[in-house]
């Protein structure tokens, strides 16, 4: 996908003029519930956040709408509904693999380029983006600004009391990338209402959130501009790289090694996959690597439930890098998973047809 860049003229509105427009407009959509009460108040905070100017955030909110497919796909993620065994047949197919492979070699120097400078291996880039969209061939149909403006003010609660701190920060999550959805309409010159991405409202070919896209994108080919919609695979890989970089990405350690469990030992399931077990701890709950690691490295356990059986996996600070990416950790294992068959080191998990 491309992006449009396409700088719109400043509407200079009074705050109570847009904030009218902006009520009648969304209300004219057959599909929107009632504009949100709170909407003024929106656009005025994120003007103040971010150096906006609110009867414009509000003039450009009246284009946006209320979407139950986003609410609908935002239900009901593949990572809370599936095991390993039916999660990672989506992902590590020898049909991915393979476009993997040719998309590797076709961007072989500029990949190189970015490993060179980051020590994110080229592999690792290219999983990434084959999972996220299919290294580019698909990079989301949802208009973010509908996605954003949905899950912002639309996402239902479930009056569970226990629930509630939970949903605040989803909500205040959400709000926050649609303001920062407009700051980087005003720093990248996008139109923004002709952004298209995920139903989360993630973009680009690696599928960068708004906040992302402006704390992480780099400008890897100098030629002072930012594109992560396939104008610039350069600025992309550098991206992505310089993402995980920021999330502590370790040069030249592992992410995960299959673990031997001893089965005289109690099962440990750690209550995050923080590494924060050194080897010898992990040995004396009963887990070894399979292969020797020939260094001291910090550590934790992750078990999936595999298509031969429970599979257990020593985990490292660079898998805990991929789940920055995505919390999911059979998210952060396919794309490992993938990475490794990419480079043709995967012989423990043979592909799936």
């Amino acid at each position: 996908m491309k992006s449009t860049f396409l700088p719109r003229a400043p509407r200079r509105l009074t705050l109570a003029a847009a904030l009218a427009c902006s009520l009648s407009a969304v209300s004219a959509f057959a599909a929107d519930p009632p504009p949100p009460a709170d909407l003024g108040a929106f656009a005025q905070q994120a003007a103040k956040t971010y150096g906006l100017n609110a009867p414009d955030v509000l003039a450009t909110l009246a284009q946006a709408h209320y979407r139950q497919s986003v609410v609908d796909a935002m239900s009901r993620p593949a990572e809370s509904v599936k095991t390993w065994k039916q999660y990672r047949p989506i992902f590590v197919t020898a049909r991915r693999i393979a476009a993997g492979r040719a998309f590797y070699a076709a961007h072989r120097k500029q990949l190189q380029k970015a490993q060179d400078a980051t020590g994110v291996p080229a592999e690792l880039i290219c999983a990434i983006i084959g999972v996220e969209t299919g290294y580019g061939g698909n990079t989301g149909s949802y208009r973010v600004l509908d996605s954003l403006y949905t899950l912002a003010f639309w996402y239902p609660r479930s009056g569970d009391p226990a629930k509630a701190q939970r949903e605040n920060d989803r909500q205040a999550f959400f709000r926050d990338q649609l303001a920062q959805l407009f700051a980087l309409s005003k720093e990248q010159h996008f139109d923004i209402t002709h952004l298209t991405g995920s139903y989360a409202g993630a973009m680009g070919w690696g599928q960068f959130m708004p906040s992302s896209y402006r704390q992480y994108a780099v400008d890897g080919d100098g030629d002072g501009h930012i594109d992560l919609f396939g104008g610039s695979l350069p600025d992309l890989f550098a991206s992505v790289a310089n993402y995980f970089v920021a999330n502590g990405w370790k040069k030249g350690e592992p992410v995960a090694v299959r673990a031997i469990h001893d089965p005289d030992t109690i099962a440990f399931a750690p209550d995050d996959f923080t590494p924060k077990y050194t080897l010898a701890d992990l040995e004396q709950k009963g887990y070894r690597p399979k292969v020797s690691l020939g260094q001291p490295l910090m550590a934790s356990l992750l078990t999936l439930d595999g298509a031969q059986g429970m599979e257990d996996w020593i985990i490292f600070q660079n898998f805990y890098s991929i789940t920055r990416y995505n919390r999911s950790p059979m998210y952060a294992m396919a794309v490992y998973q993938l990475a490794e068959a990419i480079a043709g080191k995967d012989p423990d998990t043979p592909p799936a047809p």
